[in-house]
């Protein structure tokens, strides 16, 4: 049985559908908060079988069988009372965490979300995955914690002091603390360097979701630093299938690691940090170019200066993964773009015009 937290969420939700096809029986964990439109989150849930009636209602179990054994908790990772109760109920045998409050530009209004969820959270997560012997907790990180690294593309190799961001910083800090679990108790965990992830379901608050919605709207859309952005991105079921494979593969721990010259991303302990990204960063532009030609509609484009927090590049190194899982992302930007652009339509019921 595996617990997934930030059920409800983007990468949660198609990864709780993926690990349900595969045959896991699955406990999802979220909070449904109101960061984004929460008619979303509940459509997700809906196909796992979740009735918004009940998974409205807080701490209460519930139950689906469309497409296999879920149960779903609606709870904050705060509250360590309920996930004590939940994993003396279940034996997991693994944990990813996928819950925390996103944005980095939220994080300049309002930091204490952050601190909330994203530390005091993430310790509730280590400590219960400590008590009760989990196998394994891979744990969602993010490009974000490169923050003024310029040296391309973006390695675990490298060190990653200088975030930008609270959001950088509390993720992080979710890697040392993890570390720090996986060397005093033993715990495997993986850290996830997620890189710009987009694809069907996202979430609103992303540059796909907000250039789509504006577009056919007949409203301007915002690009920032004049448009001399570069991103990495990754395609929603290529980061599913990373972090299936690396659910299945703990990490045992390096014997030849060396404290003289210490590599960041690997230990002693068992502990390992991956980058999962595409691996073929893709100007501003290009992007925006390409959600026009599936729409078929011109954007009225305003150029902004880079905002506080934002970064001008990503691009991942994926050496490791490739190595370690023999994987690499895959999907092109045209063909992820697409599929996103046939999902909004479809949820938000809006005629393709001829």
């Amino acid at each position: 049985m595996i617990f997934v937290t930030g059920a409800a969420g983007f990468i949660g939700f198609h990864l709780c559908r993926r690990l349900l096809q595969d045959g896991h029986s699955v406990v999802g964990y979220d909070s449904i908060n109101d960061y984004y439109d929460t008619r979303v989150k509940y459509a997700r849930l809906g196909l796992l079988g979740i009735d918004r009636s009940m998974a409205e209602k807080w701490k209460i179990q519930t139950s689906g069988n469309l497409i296999g054994d879920f149960t779903f908790v609606r709870g904050e990772l705060e509250d360590y009372t309920l996930l004590d109760e939940l994993f003396r109920q279940h034996s997991f045998s693994a944990v990813v965490n996928l819950a925390a409050q996103a944005g980095v530009r939220y994080s300049l209004i309002n930091p204490q979300a952050y601190i909330k969820s994203n530390i005091v959270g993430f310790s509730n997560i280590l400590e219960v995955c400590r008590h009760y012997k989990v196998g394994h907790l891979a744990y969602a990180s993010s490009s974000s914690v490169y923050g003024l690294n310029e040296k391309m593309p973006l390695s675990t190799k490298d060190n990653v002091d200088h975030p930008v961001s609270l959001y950088a910083a509390t993720k992080k800090s979710n890697e040392l603390m993890a570390h720090t679990y996986s060397h005093l108790f033993g715990l495997p965990t993986t850290g996830l360097r997620f890189f710009t992830v987009y694809g069907p379901w996202g979430r609103p608050d992303m540059a796909l979701f907000l250039f789509t919605e504006a577009i056919l709207k007949g409203e301007p859309i915002k690009v920032f630093n004049h448009g001399k952005m570069v991103r990495d991105f990754t395609y929603v079921d290529d980061i599913v299938e990373g972090i299936v494979r690396v659910v299945a593969a703990p990490p045992k721990g390096d014997p030849e690691w060396s404290g003289v010259t210490p590599e960041p991303g690997i230990s002693r302990a068992p502990f390992k940090i991956y980058n999962i990204g595409n691996n073929d960063p893709v100007k501003l532009m290009e992007f925006v170019e390409a959600i026009e030609k599936k729409l078929g509609k011109q954007a009225d484009r305003i150029m902004m200066d880079l905002q506080p927090g934002d970064v001008p590049a990503t691009y991942a190194d994926v050496t490791d993964l490739m190595a370690d899982l023999g994987y690499k992302p895959s999907t092109p930007l045209k063909e992820g773009i697409d599929k996103f652009v046939d999902w909004y339509r479809e949820f938000y019921e809006i005629k393709v015009e001829r």
